[in-house]
């Protein structure tokens, strides 16, 4: 009963810390300067981490059905695909940031009043709810492969492993949820600040795209 709750914890505990690590951070990153404030930042977090847990359990469950480990060349496909996004959202956030200061002024109130279009960028609600989905469910993929190893090595009932991934899951989702909480409370005290929160988006893409490239190069001479 002991071992079990202290599995139950210590599971929990390095999704928390796997959610830190400088690839999902530098993602959410460039994610989080769509959203305003802590609650909206918060959200985006639990969402990559829900998409981060589907992937886990269902690569998970699969090749516990199967009997296998994830093969290598496989693990390396997903890195790669997660370089990329992070080129993708590195670009985007620049783009974005770029355009939003490129106009000088809009108006879309009921009054005809006009206002810096710095203070917002207008994106539906759907929009804002898949994009980190997918990019969660990309970086599950990616780090399938490492952590079924583990659970492979250390629990020998299939119920147990399935649980041990699905509770670091959850984990994950409250580690990422922190972070992107605090990020976007920071920007909300920015709000009134256009410029600063364009050179915070800027700045997001370009580490994003520093990562990125610095991440795709040793995968691909793997690969070669």
């Amino acid at each position: 009963m002991v071992s079990t709750g202290l599995g139950i914890v210590f599971g929990i505990l390095l999704g928390l810390r796997h959610a830190f690590e400088p690839d999902h951070l530098t993602a959410v990153s460039a994610l989080v300067t769509d959203t305003h404030d802590m609650r909206g930042g918060a959200v985006l977090g639990a969402l990559w981490g829900l998409g981060h847990t589907i992937s886990l359990v269902a690569v998970a469950a699969v090749l516990m059905l199967v009997g296998a480990s994830m093969p290598a060349r496989a693990s390396i496909v997903f890195e790669l695909c997660v370089a990329v996004m992070l080129l993708v959202l590195g670009a985007r956030s620049i783009v974005v940031a770029v355009r939003v200061g490129a106009t000088h002024r809009h108006d879309h109130s009921p009054h005809g009043r006009r206002h810096a279009p710095t203070d917002h960028v207008h994106l539906g609600a759907r929009t804002l709810a898949w994009r980190p989905l997918v990019v969660g469910l990309v970086h599950g993929l990616a780090g399938s492969g490492a952590l079924t190893a583990i659970v492979f090595a250390s629990l020998h009932d299939t119920g147990a492993r399935l649980l041990y991934v699905a509770l670091f899951g959850v984990g994950s989702i409250g580690g990422m949820a922190l972070a992107s909480g605090v990020a976007g409370a920071t920007l909300h005290g920015l709000a009134h600040a256009g410029r600063t929160r364009r050179v915070i988006a800027i700045a997001a893409g370009a580490l994003s795209i520093v990562v990125g490239v610095c991440w795709t190069i040793p995968l691909w001479l793997q690969l070669a």
